[in-house]
This record gives structure tokens, sequence and C-alpha cells, in this order.
């Protein structure tokens, strides 16, 4: 009988040893249930060859052609992949719907001793839950946001606190991007969906008797959209705001930015659209900081003339309430250390 599951938390807590993704590479790449190894049973072409097979010549055809890629595909993962797993090991199956592709190597690795199983409605049925809980269900825990202006080490404060026992929600971390116009990272960003299936599983491992501390954000982090429910849930949540001078964040914001600032010519690239944001000259300024390679005049005119508008302007739409503000003289790792602890003592203190 194929596993049935009602919540993304009884989906997370299978309790079989692998979780085994028949799909083609690029639905994997897509989204996939988090821990999953991808052993396809076709290949990309393979799947489109089927397809045309199915539109072009008949259902019957194509699935004589898909049976016989299969079963050639299941043989090398068992010779391959599989090779190494004795007899208890228990896997589970899925491919898009729980059926075809997911039910026929499923039968293979039965038919072997191993006690395999598929989800019932396969990835779609994943796909479903991690929805509801993005787009029609509130989040039920109670965020508490960490907010300060650019420079200010939020994200490294912020993954200190787990440390200290609490529990975070890495919204940077999980979108890939540092959340600003330079903070593209190496690798790109996850697709939407991989995304929110990230916030979701996130969220469904957390004790939502407990409060979520979250880097305060906009509603769009690099090219992804924060999802509906999370998005409610923060702009209703109370805030903590770190609050250092204007040198320790012209200092932290040089190094946390270092891979961009040794690009000048990346750096300018990312620059170009505040001209219609912040004039031509002050971008033209910028360009003439970057040709004498004045990271720091730099990093302090972009603070000043960018980002805490920016802020200010977010601020005054919002209309935050600050529960309490965390100070620090330096972002060094004492500093962040001690901003850390500041956070947790507010915290506990609710």
């Amino acid at each position: 009988m194929p596993q049935e599951f009602q919540t993304l938390a009884q989906l997370l807590s299978h309790g079989f040893d692998t979780v085994i993704d028949v799909r083609s590479p690029a639905e994997f790449a897509e989204d996939h249930i988090p821990g999953a190894i991808n052993l396809p049973a076709m290949s990309n072409e393979e799947r489109a060859i089927v397809g045309t097979i199915y539109k072009q010549v008949s259902p019957f055809e194509a699935k004589k052609k898909g049976a016989a890629i299969l079963a050639r595909n299941t043989a090398r993962h068992l010779d391959e992949s599989l090779s190494h797993h004795d007899g208890a090991w228990r896997p589970l199956v899925y491919c898009w719907r729980g059926g075809q592709r997911s039910g026929s190597v499923t039968i293979i690795l039965k038919q072997i001793g191993w006690r395999a199983d598929t989800i019932a409605g396969g990835y779609q049925t994943f796909r479903r839950l991690v929805y509801a809980a993005m787009y029609e269900a509130d989040v039920p825990h109670r965020f508490i946001l960490l907010d300060g202006n650019t420079g200010s080490a939020k994200t490294e404060v912020l993954n200190r606190l787990p440390d200290l026992g609490l529990q975070i929600l890495d919204l940077e971390g999980l979108a890939r991007h540092r959340g600003s116009m330079l903070g593209a990272m190496a690798g790109g960003q996850p697709s939407q969906k991989a995304f929110e299936t990230a916030l979701a599983c996130a969220l469904a491992q957390m004790d939502p008797a407990r409060p979520v501390v979250v880097e305060a954000e906009s509603s769009k982090i690099g090219k992804l959209i924060v999802p509906p429910s999370v998005w409610k849930a923060m702009c209703a949540a109370p805030r903590i705001d770190i609050s250092v001078p204007l040198e320790a964040r012209v200092t932290f914001l040089n190094a946390a930015y270092r891979d961009i600032i040794d690009d000048p010519e990346r750096l300018k690239a990312r620059l170009q659209p505040l001209r219609f944001h912040r004039s031509h000259a002050v971008v033209d300024q910028w360009e003439a900081m970057i040709a004498e390679q004045d990271h720091h005049g730099l990093a302090r005119s972009l603070i000043l003339d960018h980002y805490d508008p920016a802020y200010e302007k977010s601020r005054s739409v919002h209309a935050p309430q600050v529960i309490a503000t965390v100070r620090s003289s330096t972002l060094d790792t004492a500093g962040q250390d001690d901003l850390a602890a500041q956070v947790a003592r507010v915290i506990n203190g609710l």
C-alpha cells in the first residue's frame, strides 16, 4: 500500500532509510523532497522522447518504450548507486503522481527483497502540502524580526542564536541571496518552488509554542518572493533593532561584500539600475571610487546615499513595532557575540 501523508510534518518524519526521487533530473532540480536522492527512471531526453511517442504515435507504444528505458536505468542504479545496501534497507520511492515510474521501480526493489514503498500521489502530494502551508494557512509560529540598517551584521547575529537555544528562520540562507542589490551569491538562487519547500519544511520542524527569530527582509529576496503566509506573519511581527555606529557598518560591509568589491566590472554593473533611483551623478561618483579603489568611501556612500534612505522609506510605510534595541560599538566576532546575547536576553524575557 502506498504511504499516505496528511501533513508535511508526517511526511518529513517518514521513517524510511532513503527517499528516492525517480523523476527526471530537470524535475528534481526544480524542487524535491528534502534529503531525497535522484535516481531517474528516465533522463530529461528520454522523458521527452516518450512524451513525443505518446502524442504522435500511441500511448501503448510510449509505455512500451518507457518500460524498456526504465528497466535499463533501474538496472544501472542497482549495479551502481544501490549496490551497497543490505537486505534490511527500506527505501521510499516517488515520482510525479505516484504512478507508473515509482510503482514500476518499487516492484523491482520489492522483488529483490527490500521493503520498498511509494508515496501516494507522489511529488504532487508533497507540493500540495507545501503550497497549503505557504499560501492557504496562517503560519502557526510567532515571529520576532531582527532589524537594523544595512551593514549591521543581522545575518551573522541571527545565525548565532541557535547556539543560545533560539529558533531561527534564515531567509537569506534559504534563498541563497544576501537580500540587497549586491547580494547575489555564487551558484545562484533556487527555484521559487524549492525556496517554498525549504521554508515550509524548516517551519514544519520547529516548535510553534516557541518564538522564531527572522531577519527583517522585503517581500522579495533577489528573484524570489516571500510566500504570502510567511510575509503576513513578518508584517505583523514585533522587531528587535540592531544599532551600531556608521563606521562599524562601513567596515563590516567592506568585509561582507569582498567577493563583489574585488570584481570592479561586476560591481559597476550591479550599480547601474540605481541611476534611475539615485541619479547619474551619484552613480558616477561611485564608479570613480571603484576606479580609485576607495572601498571605504564607496561603502560609506552606499550606506548614506542609498541603503539608509531606502530603509527609512520602508519603515515609514510599515511603522514596525520595535520592542527592544540592542547595541554594540563594533561588529567584530566579540561584537556579534554580544549582540546575539542581548537578543537572546530580550526574547527569553518576553
